[in-house]
């Protein structure tokens, strides 16, 4: 954590709906003036679109079906914390840009599913980081312990598959038998290295559906805003003023002392409620060191 050059990150699974929230805090720093710099986790994977496909096969031959972009082996863990270390301590740092689509390649005139070269941070007065592994822990690394705001995005189960299903037909043409097979491949690692950050996070949002999605892999729709409640847990509940959030958030409730259930429509809203105060904390902060 640093008080000069603070570190939000939210983590959350592939289809977990984490690109939402980043929309959200976008909104925050556009309308408070923040210079923030975004960091997406795919640009800490360790391969690019084709070398993951051999190195894939590779594993499969050795025995390892369980080789994926959530796991260990997959990602560039120690360099994803030497950049969180260095911005926290000094404001800078080297990243790059995994590019997904033709649009965004174009301007690089690269091929889609290639990395930028590495580069320095532009200057910024906050880091933001949303992927996969903001709260990862491991026996080499602690990722987790750098980030002033650590946020967890955790749809239920059903409702997170549902979701990668119905992005990865759309916008990759993806089968479902295709899907599946990756969701199946990635559950060990899944297990061990995605359900475990949300017991470091600051503040967990977990969507539920208010609908049945008892078989995610034939759902027609993914479950609306209004057919959801947002669970929101809050590791520490102390310092924030729940009956005002209830009386801004209606038909919200209080599940337990630390928990806030909303409508699943006015999950945008608790976000800014919640957040907007806590990211003009940690510039405040940020001031007061800097001029100190």
């Amino acid at each position: 954590m640093s008080a000069p050059h603070p570190i939000i990150a939210i983590t959350g699974s592939s289809g977990a709906g984490t690109t939402s929230v980043t929309r959200t805090f976008e909104n925050i720093f556009r309308r408070e003036d923040i210079r923030s710099v975004v960091i997406e986790g795919d640009s800490f994977h360790r391969h690019d679109r084709k070398s993951m496909k051999l190195a894939m096969a590779e594993a499969e031959v050795a025995g390892n079906l369980h080789f994926s972009h959530f796991g260990e082996d997959a990602n560039l863990f120690a360099e994803l914390e030497q950049l969180f270390s260095c911005y926290g301590e000094t404001g800078t740092g080297q990243s790059r840009k995994y590019l997904h689509n033709a649009e965004e390649a174009a301007p690089y005139k690269q091929e889609p599913g290639t990395f930028t070269p590495w580069e320095p941070l532009p200057d910024s007065e906050l880091l933001f980081y949303e992927g996969l592994h903001g709260g990862v822990k491991t026996d080499k690394v602690d990722i987790a312990r750098h980030a002033d705001l650590l946020i967890g995005v955790v749809p239920v189960i059903n409702l997170e598959w549902i979701q990668k299903i119905h992005r990865d037909r759309s916008t990759r043409g993806y089968s479902t038998a295709a899907v599946t097979d990756v969701i199946l491949r990635r559950m060990h690692e899944y297990v061990h290295y995605i359900c475990p950050q949300f017991t470091r996070t600051h503040i967990n949002f977990q969507r539920v559906p208010v609908v049945d999605t008892s078989d995610p892999f034939i759902a027609r729709t993914i479950p609306t805003a209004d057919e959801s409640l947002v669970v929101i847990r809050f590791a520490d509940p102390r310092g924030f003023d729940f009956p005002y959030l209830l009386s801004m958030l209606h038909d919200s409730f209080m599940s337990r002392a630390n928990t806030l259930v909303v409508p699943g429509g006015k999950m945008e809203l608790a976000m800014q409620l919640i957040f907007t105060p806590m990211v003009m904390r940690l510039i405040e902060r940020r001031k007061k060191r800097l001029a100190a």
